[in-house]
C-alpha cells in the first residue's frame, strides 16, 4: 500500500513539473517584446502616449478658438447694437419729396422707378479674379 502511494506521489510531482514547464514557456512567449503580447502592449502604450499629446494639443487649440470666437461674438454684438441705433435713427429723418431733388427730372424718374417713392435695391455679383486658394 505504501509502494502504491509513493508511485502516485511521484506521478503527481511529475505532472506538476510538466505543468510548470508548460506554464513557464507560455509566460516567456507572453513577455517577449518583439513578438507576442508584450510587443502589443508596448505598441498600445506608445499609441496612448501619442493620443494623449494630440488630445492636449486639440484642447489648447479649442481653447484658443473658443476665446477668439467669444471676442468676435462680443464685437459682433457691439456692431449689431450700433447698426440698430443707425436704423432707428433713419426713421427720424424727414422724408424727402422726390420733386425737390434737383438731380432727377420727371423723364428719368419715370424710366428708372417703376413705382415712385419706393426704394429700389440692386444686387451685383462681384467677380474676384485675383484670389489664391489656401493650402
Amino acid at each position: 500500500m505504501e509502494l502504491i502511494s509513493n508511485f502516485l506521489m511521484a506521478g503527481g510531482a511529475f505532472g506538476a513539473a510538466i505543468y510548470c514547464f508548460v506554464l513557464s514557456s507560455r509566460l516567456k512567449k507572453f513577455t517577449t517584446l518583439e513578438s507576442g503580447m508584450g510587443g502589443a502592449i508596448a505598441v498600445l502604450s506608445a499609441q496612448v502616449d501619442d493620443m494623449t499629446k494630440a488630445l492636449d494639443r486639440a484642447r489648447a487649440t479649442a481653447g484658443n478658438s473658443a476665446s477668439s470666437l467669444e471676442n468676435l461674438t462680443i464685437r459682433a454684438e457691439t456692431i449689431a447694437g450700433k447698426l440698430e441705433l443707425l436704423v432707428a435713427s433713419m426713421h427720424d429723418l424727414p422724408d424727402g419729396d422726390p420733386q425737390e431733388r434737383p438731380d432727377r427730372n420727371e423723364k428719368s424718374r419715370a424710366e428708372t422707378d417703376p413705382e415712385p417713392g419706393k426704394l429700389r435695391f440692386v444686387r451685383r455679383k462681384v467677380v474676384r479674379e485675383n484670389l489664391e486658394a489656401a493650402e
